[in-house]
């Protein structure tokens, strides 16, 4: 090796009906897949030794990006100008200088000051190229001054954020923590070292760059097969790099193409890509309605939805995996399978139908050839620009429709390249040309959008999607998800279904959902039955979720198997925090605050460990002034922060202080005016302090703005029965039979009528 130069917020329980507990056999069926003899454990080598017999492929690595991924700071590397330049920011000016023939930045340190700091590495060789520092603790961290360069200039990459020594995304923080946030995807057999004791990171890695182990694994095994000491099926790799399947090459490659949180120091290769990471599925915040990238996802969660991944199609049918260009120029890489003459790479596509007629025409696209409305890429691969200059686009490969996308609110390529004119002369245009365009995904976009905005026959549309034997399995843990918004008889059912799902993606997500639709006796023998789970990813879901049950009698394995992960990763606040919920649960009290204490030496900024400490000291260890002077603390550093303000109100509460309290809750909702959860409590407070018309008057207008909310619908109802304003819940909860017939709300009522 070389030397480098969870939360714990409960979920509500709703209270309906239980459908009959399912036995859950689905994932216990399918065996392992062959492995091959026991061997040597895998050692990386050299990457040289890779040239003699896959020279091509070296030959179309050197000088790729995968190559050049991270490199060591030299005249040849550093493309930027180091020439006594400077960039200003809206908070603070940078400056770039050479200096004994290495490459310096002025910047501000951890309190504010200007201080030079040596370059150690260059990331990434275009659009852009940033830069580590290393500090004196051995950590790396990127600096927020990159390098255009196409247009050759400096710029900042959170300007206009205030970012500040203050602000949680200042370079010295853990957020631009390279070691934990970046360089495993820039390297070769990374290892995150570091130290608890002593809070130092040490780092390693086989190799600076993304080489053939990377993907492909140890090799050490490979090179005694290929030499002929070694008789094995798999080639000498754990685990040989298919073309799908468990650790195939979209799974490899999602372990950097994806937004995902990792579950543990880094990958182990031949692992399932959720025995090592959960990838974010399609939530509102990271994709729009119809699955188009939206935040920073990468590739693999809008890939994963796709017609093409249906079809059989990889990374590698449209990429070359070490040059990381395209198989071919513009359309062709398109055009070798969308073409009436080509031979198809996936009999997938053969069958679907798309090679009936050549795309690559005018009476198809409906623009000049050559053009960029010609491409296939403008249409079905519209991009965003992220990092300031990195335009990157999105696979899930849909197709354009600007009646649909107006109708739901998502973006489109045609209504994206024409902004300037009439939206209704160019769905007119659209609607002219295709008459016969039709949504391709089966309603998915539809209904999730009803979902999401509480239109009727919102609950309806979810189950209908759920019952499809089509859909992606993202797709289906999405949906999912939505369903805590529509509890009933008929969620419970599709539930319980999902934690037979073959996808671990789908039945982690099912096990989230379960303490928001299943009364706590059901749920320990639902969780029982997954304690051997063969994925990860689903054995940590489970560990959390039992544990919060009371006398749940957690399986001692997963409790184990849930903190050693938690200890891999003790450089972040987030793993503390998650140590002090399970020291919590399982009756270790002295652990508890040293854990919380911790989290916060780790990142002051990260508020869940600050309430969490605030409330232990208040409500455990008897110290209320304590706690108030800590949360006094927080807001004082971090007065735009609004969820220490909810938690000031909630203390200010269990003190007698209601009046301050209000206040608190009112600023926390200023600060977040478009989090209802801050609306409900600031609501509440509201209504406790006796301003219930102010308190129904909030609700209102916040339930307007988040139809889908039931917490908001339900505290409505609930305030204007106490006033006697029957006559207006009635509209409430017609609202509520659209969206959601068999809401227990609607059960309950008749019931009662």
């Amino acid at each position: 090796m070389i030397r480098k130069a969870v939360s714990r917020a409960l979920l509500p329980a709703a209270v309906i009906a239980v459908v009959a507990i399912a036995v859950i056999t689905g994932w216990q069926e399918r065996a392992p897949p062959a492995v091959a003899a026991a061997l040597a454990a895998p050692a990386f080598v050299n990457e040289t030794s890779c040239q003699g017999c896959h020279a091509p492929q070296f030959e179309d690595w050197l000088g790729s990006h995968h190559q050049r991924a991270m490199q060591p700071a030299t005249s040849e590397t550093v493309l930027a100008d180091f020439n006594d330049q400077s960039l200003t920011s809206d908070v603070e000016t940078t400056r770039f200088f050479r200096r004994d023939g290495e490459f310096w930045i002025n910047t501000s340190n951890e309190r504010g000051e200007p201080q030079d700091y040596r370059v150690a590495y260059t990331f990434g060789v275009a659009p852009l190229q940033q830069y580590l520092i290393e500090l004196a603790d051995g950590r790396l961290q990127a600096h927020p001054a990159a390098w255009d360069v196409t247009a050759q200039r400096w710029f900042h990459l959170y300007d206009g954020m205030a970012v500040n020594a203050a602000h949680p995304l200042h370079w010295t923080g853990p957020q631009q923590n390279a070691d934990f946030m970046c360089i495993e995807c820039h390297t070769t057999g990374f290892r995150r070292d570091y130290d608890a004791a002593t809070h130092g990171f040490n780092s390693q890695w086989q190799a600076l760059g993304v080489g053939c182990q990377g993907c492909h694994g140890p090799a050490s095994n490979h090179l005694e097969w290929a030499n002929g000491a070694l008789e094995d099926a798999a080639r000498g790799f754990e685990q040989p790099l298919l073309r799908t399947g468990n650790a195939g090459e979209p799974e490899t490659c999602a372990r950097c193409h994806s937004r995902r949180t990792p579950l543990g120091n880094g990958y182990q290769h031949g692992n399932m890509l959720l025995d090592d990471y959960l990838p974010m599925i399609l939530s509102a915040d990271l994709y729009e309605v119809d699955g188009k990238i939206k935040d920073e996802v990468f590739e693999y969660g809008s890939f994963q939805q796709s017609r093409m991944h249906a079809a059989g199609v990889v990374c590698s049918d449209c990429h070359n995996p070490h040059s990381t260009e395209l198989r071919a120029p513009g359309n062709a890489v398109c055009t070798q399978c969308h073409n009436p003459n080509a031979t198809p790479r996936r009999s997938g596509i053969e069958a679907s139908g798309l090679l009936a007629k050549n795309y690559d025409d005018p009476a198809h696209h409906h623009h000049p050839q050559g053009s960029a409305g010609s491409q296939c890429t403008s249409c079905h691969m519209p991009g965003k620009t992220y990092m300031g200059n990195d335009l990157r686009r999105d696979h899930s490969f849909t197709s354009p429709n600007p009646v649909e996308a107006r109708a739901l609110g998502h973006s489109d390529a045609c209504l994206g390249c024409h902004a300037d004119g009439s939206e209704d002369e160019l769905a007119g245009a659209f609607t002219q040309w295709y008459p016969q365009a039709a949504p391709r995904d089966g309603g998915y976009a539809r209904d999730l959008h009803a979902a999401r905005n509480g239109l009727p026959g919102a609950a309806e549309g979810l189950l209908r999607q759920l019952a499809r034997s089509d859909i992606a399995d993202i797709r289906r843990a999405t949906l999912l998800s939505e369903l805590v918004n529509y509890p009933s008889v008929a969620a419970q059912r599709a539930v319980v279904e999902a934690l037979g799902h073959a996808s671990p993606l789908v039945r982690r997500t099912a096990i989230e959902l379960l303490p928001a639709l299943l009364p706590p006796q059901h749920q320990a023998t639902l969780y029982q039955s997954f304690r051997n789970d063969p994925v990860r990813a689903v054995r940590l879901a489970v560990a959390w979720q039992w544990l919060q049950l009371e006398d749940g009698n957690v399986d001692a394995r997963l409790l184990e198997e849930y903190e050693r992960a938690q200890n891999s990763m003790l450089d972040r606040a987030e793993s503390h925090y998650n140590l002090a919920g399970l020291y919590q649960l399982t009756g270790w009290q002295a652990e508890v605050e040293p854990a919380l204490l911790r989290a916060l030496q780790r990142d002051p900024a990260f508020q869940p460990a600050r309430v969490m400490l605030a409330q232990w000291r208040e409500q455990v260890m008897n110290d209320a002034e304590g706690a108030l002077t800590l949360l006094q603390e927080g807001i004082a550093r971090y007065p735009q922060d609004a969820s220490l303000q909810q938690a000031y109100g909630l203390m200010l509460v269990r003190r007698g202080q209601g009046e301050d309290a209000l206040q608190a809750f009112r600023r926390a909702h200023e600060l977040a005016p478009g989090q209802p959860d801050y609306a409900y409590l600031h609501a509440v407070a509201l209504h406790g302090s006796g301003a219930q018309d102010e308190a129904i008057a909030m609700l209102r207008e916040t339930l307007e703005k988040h139809p889908a909310n039931r917490q908001l619908r339900v505290a409505l109802i609930s305030y204007l029965h106490a006033a006697g304003r029957q006559e207006e819940i009635r509209p409430l909860l017609a609202v509520l039979a659209e969206q959601n017939p068999g809401d227990p709300l609607l059960q309950q009522g008749r019931r009662t009528q």
